[in-house]
Parts: structure tokens; sequence; C-alpha cells
């Protein structure tokens, strides 16, 4: 381990563990991946020896060795341990949404805030070079009267997400919402709630949002269209036209980069301050529960 860099563990072995948290972290220069935990112990193994960490057999032991925890496991399971990490004075990296209800969110936010740590969620595309470029040139402008984000996948329908439990559970308002919302609200100024919303018998979700200083926008999500490649799209219109936002295929991996650039500065400078941290994932997950409830409590 180099000088000063931050002991990270992680825990979870799915798919997005693999794909982005373990090798973002294992070749991070400011941190080292140095324990991995999840409920199947053979998958922690794997992981861990393919990133020369090591697999530990429990959520303790992990805390024991570490000065930060990235989760990638289910909302609910993430919101009972993140309250433990943080209790234990761990800094958190968190995935969307914080939590699986509001209750839980909220359980999670005051003890970042008690413990005085550093907690970032990986709403990976507000890390994006491309988006935060966008964002800049939006807020530079002004003057926009309204949007919307059409988020159109295939991603429960098969590939590595087809059998992920929560996904299928939760559907797509949980899932890829928080991204939607926070990049309407980035965009456009903060969302003060949800007008409508309307969820089909097969997940699909039509939003309509109002944001502070006048501003509206829609939404529109769905994981089981069969439409290939996925449509990521995010716009604003107003005085200065119509602007677009789209997202660059496999820029996963550098926009987590860019995250962890920020949570290493934050955690070393002592900063718990950050357009992403557990206080945007609250506020996002108060949008979902609104929008549940206007649709019929997610029936």
């Amino acid at each position: 381990m180099g000088q000063g860099q931050l002991r990270v563990g992680l825990v979870g072995a799915g798919p997005w563990a693999k794909t982005v948290h373990a090798p973002g972290l294992a070749d991070h220069p400011g941190m080292t991946l140095r324990a991995v935990w999840a409920r199947r112990p053979e998958a922690a193994k794997e992981l861990a020896e393919t990133h020369g960490a090591q697999a530990v057999d429990s959520f303790d032991e992990l805390l024991d060795q570490v000065d930060a925890v990235a989760f990638a496991v289910p909302p609910a399971v993430q919101a009972e341990l993140a309250v433990k990490a943080a209790e234990a004075g761990k800094h958190l990296i968190l995935e969307k949404p914080i939590a699986a209800d509001l209750d839980g969110a909220r359980r999670l936010a005051d003890a970042v805030e008690a413990a005085g740590v550093a907690a970032l969620v990986v709403l990976i595309l507000r890390f994006s070079p491309m988006t935060r470029e966008w964002l800049d040139g939006i807020k530079e402008a002004g003057g926009w009267r309204g949007g919307g984000a059409r988020w159109l996948s295939g991603a429960l329908l098969g590939g590595q997400y087809r059998s992920s439990a929560w996904r299928h559970d939760s559907g797509a308002l949980a899932d890829i919402g928080p991204h939607a919302l926070d990049l309407l609200d980035a965009a456009l100024g903060e969302i003060t709630g949800v007008l409508a919303a309307n969820r089909t018998d097969d997940d699909l979700w039509q939003l309509l949002l109002a944001h502070e200083g006048g501003a509206t926008s829609t939404a529109t999500l769905s994981l089981r269209l069969p439409i290939q490649p996925t449509v990521v799209e995010v716009a604003v219109y107003g005085e200065h036209g119509y602007r677009t936002l789209g997202r660059k295929p496999g820029s996963a991996g550098e926009s987590y980069t860019a995250l962890l650039d920020d949570f290493a500065a934050m955690a070393a400078s002592g900063t718990t301050s950050h357009p992403c941290d557990v206080r945007r994932g609250l506020h996002l997950q108060k949008l979902l529960e609104h929008a549940r409830e206007l649709a019929g409590h997610g029936k």
C-alpha cells in the first residue's frame, strides 16, 4: 500500500462490483482494495484474488481492516450495513437508491452526518466529463423552461442483470430513476415535487416534475423494452434553444475513477459536502417515494 492510500473494503461481488467497483478501486492511485465480503464466499474469494485483495468471512472483519467501504448490494442491504459502517467511522461509497425506502434513507443520512464521514453516491453519469461539460454550459446559458429524460432499456429481459432480484422487485423507478431525476434536477434546478406519476403493468414509468424557478420536466423509464442499444437521453429547452445529453457507451470505468478522485480528496481533507453526497441520495429517495405514492403506492 502506498503512503496515504485509503484502505477500502468492497461489499458485494455481483456484475457491477466485478466490472466497475473492484477494478476501479484496485487501480486508483489514492486507494487500495483491501478486503471483499459478499453473501457468496466463493464469489468474494474469486473477485478478491483477481485484484490482490483478501476475501473476509464477515462484515465486521471487513470493517476492522479498512478506512472506507464501497457497496455493490441491494438497497435494503446497503442501508442496514452502511449505517453500521458510518457508526464505525468509515467513509462510504453508496449505490443508488441509497435505501429501499425513505425511512432507511433518513437513518443512513443521519448516521453519516453524526459520524462526520464522507459519503458519495454512485450517480455514475454525473461524474462523466461529457456530463460535467454539458451541465456547465446549461448553467452558464440559463433561461431554461423545461426538459425531459428518457431511459429505455431491456436490461431485465436479458444480459447480466436479468436475474437481479431487487431490480425485478423494485423496477425501473428505483434502478434508473435516480439517474434521470438527478440529471434533470442538476440541469433545471431542484425538483420540488412530482406533479404526476403513472406506472403501467409492465413497469413503464411516466413522471411529470416541478422545479424550483418554475421549469417543468418529464421522465420516461423502462427496463423491460426490447430496445438495443439502451436509449439514454436528457434534454432541456428554453431561451437558448434545445440541448441534449446522451450516454457514452463504456464510460462507466472512467466516470467511476473521477468519483474516486473526489472521494479520496474528501477523505483526505475532512470534507463531507459534495453535489452527490448522501444528502443528494436522500433528496432523490423522497422523490422516488412521492412518485410511488402518486402511482398507487408502487403497485
